[in-house]
């Protein structure tokens, strides 16, 4: 079952639906500026907020980045997770120049992340690409909180995550 979103008001879907409130999530193994890999275990006992989005390169992504950045300061035993297909590099460059340093940006260039949380878009010019998602879990992994953005063009409702993280 796939899900349907909007690009500027045209259909698009991704590859399944995000996981469930009270699931625990799936093990990941995405790629750091550095080129380390990071998974799951390097966050252990943490509240995670996974901010997904296409690229880092368009506004709306970079705003996100940027938001997740200045409200993740404020919050106890939480990491903020960017997750895009961007290339590690990338990544790295945007948040030096932003000086985004509470939150972990990370790359699915190379790992199946995209599937198993089933945010890949399967059409559209963006095809490949991650939509705009944000998943929020518990120190225990469990889902708390998800919102599939229903217009890539949009911003997350980021008080709502932010709440479920209390």
């Amino acid at each position: 079952m796939s899900t349907t979103i909007t690009l500027k008001g045209n259909e698009v879907h991704t590859i399944g639906v995000l996981p469930s409130v009270g699931i625990t999530v799936r093990d990941f193994a995405l790629v750091d500026s550095n080129l380390h890999v990071k998974t799951l275990q390097d966050f252990d006992g943490k509240k995670k907020v996974f901010n997904i989005f296409p690229s880092i390169d368009t506004g709306i992504c970079a705003a996100s980045a940027r938001k997740f950045n200045e409200e993740a300061s404020k919050l106890h035993n939480t990491v903020v997770i960017n997750v895009s297909k961007d290339l590690p590099f990338a990544l790295g460059r945007f948040c030096a120049a932003e000086g985004l340093n509470n939150v972990e940006t990370l790359s699915d260039f190379r790992s199946s992340f995209g599937d198993d949380y089933e945010v890949t878009i399967t059409d559209s010019p963006m095809k490949g690409l991650l939509s705009r998602a944000v998943i929020v879990t518990d120190e225990n992994n469990k889902v708390v909180y998800t919102e599939q953005v229903p217009e890539i063009t949009q911003e997350p409702n980021y008080e709502a995550a932010i709440a479920a993280l209390k």
